[in-house]
């Protein structure tokens, strides 16, 4: 049997690139881009959003220390605009 995976084929994630995925949930979660496998635009779903801003915010706390300075320095200013785009989107009368 054959590993197909990522990294069986010697591709290798960057933490920075893992953030960018956890973000773009997000975005589809708040109704801003279509979701990639439909290719369509979803009203937000709040309590999706939220989710994946605590999933954030756990990396974070677990992560603290062992970060380089632009890891740590994305991460922070990705948790601070996705935290704005919640409350403006519950403000806006999201789901």
């Amino acid at each position: 049997m054959t590993d197909s995976s990522p990294s069986a084929a010697g591709a290798r994630i960057s933490f920075v690139a893992f953030l960018y995925s956890l973000a773009s949930s997000a975005a589809v979660h708040f109704g801003d881009v279509a979701d990639p496998t439909s290719g369509e635009k979803r009203p937000p779903n709040l309590e999706q959003a939220g989710h994946v801003i605590d999933v954030l915010s756990l990396l974070e706390e677990k992560t603290r220390g062992n970060l380089t300075a632009d890891e740590r320095q994305f991460l922070e200013q990705l948790l601070y605009e996705l935290r704005l785009r919640f409350v403006a989107v519950k403000g806006a009368g999201g789901a």
